[in-house]
């Protein structure tokens, strides 16, 4: 009898059992949540509002590239929410209607602004991914823990700059990236947030990952030109 083995299977068996029991007691919690939500309680939207307030603000923030209009669309968010509550059936998780709800209000002010300004999303080239690149991992680069002041300032400017990079990903790819890469929802989630099939979202992300490499190292070749124009500090030390 080969006792390891059945150890094994029985661990792996415990684990399925605690991940079922957490699931079970997540959606239980939900559903009470939005119980109380659908009956007017003050304190269950206060508590979604503060639960879910900076997410949102970060997702509108990054998708309509101006901080205003995104506090203002965040609202817009919640008030939709506090209306739409009553007819929500859990068709999804409540996450996930929430943020299909922020999403369609960001479709709605680039179509405002675009008829308004008169400005269209630039449609980028193709960008195939190598096989051999490692994959940008957006969230690992923007999100900040407790750090040094020095390295806390040293991933600030990298967060700056893929910011910056982030920006000038061209739609649906940057919604995309931001929805998997740094709000970390799986693939599924999002194919219902926008709308789409999996293998959609797949080749979205794939062609913005390979895109915001492309915008990185665009920008990293011009840093490094800069540095070794004539005159600079860098140039001198190298000659």
């Amino acid at each position: 009898m080969n006792c390891g083995k059945v150890g094994g299977q029985e661990l792996q068996v415990d684990l399925t059992m605690g991940n079922m029991a957490s699931a079970l007691t997540l959606q239980t919690e939900e559903a009470a949540l939005i119980a109380e939500l659908q009956a007017g309680s003050e304190e269950a939207f206060s508590w979604l509002i503060a639960r879910y307030h900076q997410p949102i603000f970060s997702l509108l923030a990054r998708t309509v590239q101006n901080r205003a209009d995104a506090a203002d669309l965040t609202q817009e968010v919640f008030v939709k929410v506090f209306r739409g509550v009553r007819s929500f059936h859990g068709e999804s998780s409540l996450r996930t209607w929430i943020y299909r709800i922020a999403l369609r209000e960001a479709s709605n002010q680039r179509r405002w602004w675009g008829r308004h300004r008169q400005q269209e999303v630039p449609i980028e080239l193709e960008i195939a991914e190598s096989d051999t690149s490692a994959p940008i991992r957006l969230k690992e680069m923007l999100v900040d823990p407790a750090e040094s002041p020095f390295d806390a300032a040293v991933h600030a400017e990298t967060r700056a700059r893929v910011e910056a990079g982030l920006a000038k990903v061209p739609e649906p790819f940057r919604t995309t990236l931001i929805l998997r890469d740094i709000e970390g929802f799986v693939y599924e989630e999002v194919a219902e947030m926008q709308g789409v099939n999996l293998g959609t979202v797949k080749s979205r992300l794939v062609r913005g990952r390979a895109c915001l490499k492309a915008i990185l190292s665009a920008q990293d070749h011009k840093e490094r030109l800069a540095r070794m124009a004539p005159g600079t500090p860098f140039a001198e030390e190298a000659g």
